[in-house]
């Protein structure tokens, strides 16, 4: 019985990737497939002709690459403002007690309630005011704070999951409050900033409500906006150069996940370390 146990194992593992990645190999079987197959009845996941034009199309037909470039600044932009800002807050929301911690929890407890067509008006008129509505640095601010109340909370799980007494051993053998956290609280922390960093790249590259709303102009559309236009004005849309499009587009997503997966694993190996 023993011996079915691993093969079971790995049998359900293999099950699980397959169903978590058959939308991605079925969006890039899409995307060498012609017009002509894709409105077809029959189904295949292989093409029965690789059309690659789908992707030259693509890249020509809205200005892909420019509103990608666009996109990759807001979320570059974006997560590291989230991280600085979340950072120190989330760490006094750990450690303080009394009515700072109580005001920052209800905070972040009453921005996740209200829908965010509920808030899109006052944001649109907050930056009319400023002229930031057809903008990226209105965008780059209002997605920072979208996304701020939710790296909050996790980021403080993780603070408060560093022990006290580590901080104040640091401070019993001559270091300073500065020389603690960052010697020895923010590297524990590593995994969490990864972890926050991670979400909070893939929010702001894969928002499309706020970006709608606010730009205007084509030269400040983000990826989401420009694959809308692969749309046409009565509904008919064009299949394969979308398809390819959003090939397109998950693959900074991978990169990006790719560059800080060792960063991730780097820091819970030091927190394992030094717990």
């Amino acid at each position: 019985m023993r011996l079915l146990i691993r093969p079971a194992q790995y049998a359900a593992l293999a099950a699980y990737l397959l169903f978590l990645g058959f939308p991605l190999l079925w969006l890039i079987s899409a995307s060498v497939k012609s017009s002509a197959e894709l409105n077809s009845l029959s189904v295949s996941l292989l093409p029965q002709q690789w059309h690659w034009e789908n992707y030259s199309q693509a890249l020509d037909r809205q200005g892909l690459v420019r509103s990608a470039s666009n996109s990759l600044v807001v979320a570059l932009v974006s997560t590291a403002l989230v991280i600085v800002i979340a950072l120190p807050a989330s760490y006094v929301l750990a450690r303080v007690r009394g009515k700072v911690r109580m005001a920052g929890v209800t905070w972040i407890l009453v921005s996740q309630v209200f829908p965010v067509v509920l808030v899109v008006l006052p944001l649109f008129l907050v930056l009319r005011t400023f002229g930031l509505t057809d903008s990226l640095v209105g965008l780059v601010l209002v997605h920072t704070t979208y996304m701020l109340p939710f790296a909050l909370w996790m980021l403080q799980g993780y603070v408060a999951s560093v022990p006290v007494e580590l901080e104040e051993a640091g401070s019993v053998d001559g270091a300073s409050r500065f020389t603690v956290l960052r010697s020895i609280v923010f590297p524990l922390l590593t995994p969490g900033i990864v972890a926050t960093a991670m979400f909070s790249f893939v929010a702001s590259w894969n928002e499309f409500f706020f970006a709608l709303v606010l730009l205007q102009s084509p030269e400040n559309y983000t990826l989401p906006i420009t694959l809308k236009m692969f749309i046409g004005g009565e509904g008919k849309v064009a299949l394969g150069p979308l398809a390819a499009g959003a090939v397109l587009a998950a693959i900074p997503s991978i990169v990006f996940f790719t560059l800080l997966r060792r960063r991730l694993t780097s820091g819970l190996m030091a927190g394992a370390v030094k717990g």
